[in-house]
């Protein structure tokens, strides 16, 4: 077992929405999210660590005073507790952190608490109301179950990024959103939510699994379902009247002809022009003095962007070169049409709505400057979740406070091997 530290790190004394739900996680690597944002609303999270522990502590960039931001983040206000679940008094001790908890998070290969005799018929027996939650890269069936694999394979299987071709030849994964990791937890969070509220109400506790490659095919449904529908007849799916009925590529695909539905160059950056409703097209030309571009192409009321209208295409280019972004900005709110920021992940911290709207942990707190979870609750402030806990950081912590342990109790579990 590590050494205690020198300072344990407690959640601050503010109650959160989810007070009083306490969680098992049992995790490595990324699947650790799923609790994440139940942690910041206040949910107990206690991170059961193997002796081995969890080696995110050193995986991926930045690393930030020797610890990865990546744990710094995702295991944020949760208690580390280091528990062999290969020994029989370490079997016990998680029975026993089960047997007062409502859910539990297998965030790893599915199926790998059953093997340590720990799986959901066991747990179920021991608390009637646990809620099981199987949190894996591929889930537990098909072919791909048992593949080991990281958060971008989830993005390539679902088909969401592409491979690119550099000069030389060579392929590379562009710079991409990562979905599955993103969209996994929220996912399951919700599901372990659902799940906890029923065996509530119920008595009856309940076993689900999820797959962040799953989870990355039903954010991305958009896509998926478009080509789905294409497969019917064109005399039955169709595309917009304003495209006269052309079908068009699947998700943003389709915007790439857009001309009132486009990126724009501005005097010192970008701009996304979204003015594909008439009214919004009106309300433009009409801001700028330019009904005669409204006359001469007034297009559709719905959804018409315009497209391979080149001419109209360079009339826009030279005209909204003529203000910066923020200038086009205040012009969309003084005369209702569609104009939004073009950011970058290194500048989006400097918009004024993003600092209006972001609170940042600091460093100092957290380790790292990390942002806080969007949900904001208009009448009460969110507690600051602890920092990422080092390894075993609150075993005994743990063992004293929620389990009622004594000291001699404490001392006799680590000779048994509980703790390896």
């Amino acid at each position: 077992m590590a050494d205690p530290a020198p300072a344990i790190t407690t959640p601050t004394s503010t109650r959160g929405p989810l007070d009083g739900v306490r969680i098992i996680e049992v995790s490595l690597l990324g699947g650790a999210a799923m609790t994440t944002s139940l942690a910041d609303l206040g949910a107990e999270v206690i991170k059961v660590e193997s002796r081995a522990g969890d080696y995110i502590r050193e995986m991926t960039w930045p690393i930030v005073d020797g610890v990865s931001l990546m744990h710094l983040h995702i295991n944020r206000g949760k208690r580390s507790v280091v528990v062999d679940l290969k020994s029989e008094a370490g079997i016990a001790l998680f029975q026993e952190l089960v047997a007062g908890a409502d859910a539990v998070v297998e965030a790893m290969r599915p199926g790998q608490l059953a093997k340590l005799g720990v799986g959901y018929e066991t747990l179920k027996a021991i608390n009637q109301k646990i809620v099981v939650m199987s949190f894996s890269g591929y889930g537990s069936t098909g072919p791909y179950r048992t593949l080991p694999s990281h958060g971008v394979a989830f993005d390539t299987w679902a088909g969401i990024v592409s491979p690119v071709v550099d000069d030389e030849g060579f392929c590379y994964l562009p710079e991409h959103v990562s979905i599955g990791i993103n969209a996994g937890p929220m996912h399951g969070a919700l599901g372990l939510l659902a799940g906890i509220i029923a065996a509530r109400a119920t008595g009856e506790g309940c076993q689900m699994e999820l797959a962040q490659a799953d989870a990355a095919v039903s954010f991305d449904w958009y896509r998926h379902e478009t080509w789905r529908a294409y497969e019917r007849p064109e005399d039955e799916v169709t595309g917009n009247p304003a495209d006269g009925w052309e079908r068009r590529a699947p998700g943003t695909a389709g915007l790439r002809d857009g001309v009132r539905y486009q990126v724009y160059e501005t005097s010192d950056g970008h701009v996304l022009f979204m003015a594909s409703e008439q009214a919004f097209w009106k309300n433009f030309c009409s801001g700028i003095d330019r009904m005669d571009l409204f006359q001469r192409w007034p297009g559709s009321t719905f959804a018409d962007h315009a497209r391979n209208n080149r001419e109209l295409q360079a009339e826009l280019c030279e005209i909204l070169r003529t203000r910066t972004s923020q200038q086009w900005l205040a012009f969309a709110a003084t005369h209702n049409t569609a104009i939004a920021p073009v950011n970058t992940p290194g500048q989006l911290a400097q918009d004024p709505q993003f600092q209006d709207r972001f609170r940042w942990y600091p460093k100092e707190a957290l380790g790292a400057d990390q942002l806080a979870q969007p949900i904001k609750f208009l009448d009460a402030d969110l507690p600051t979740p602890a920092r990422a806990p080092t390894f075993g950081e609150h075993t005994e912590h743990v063992l004293r406070d929620v389990l009622g342990k004594s000291a001699d109790e404490i001392t006799a579990l680590r000779a048994a091997g509980a703790h390896g």
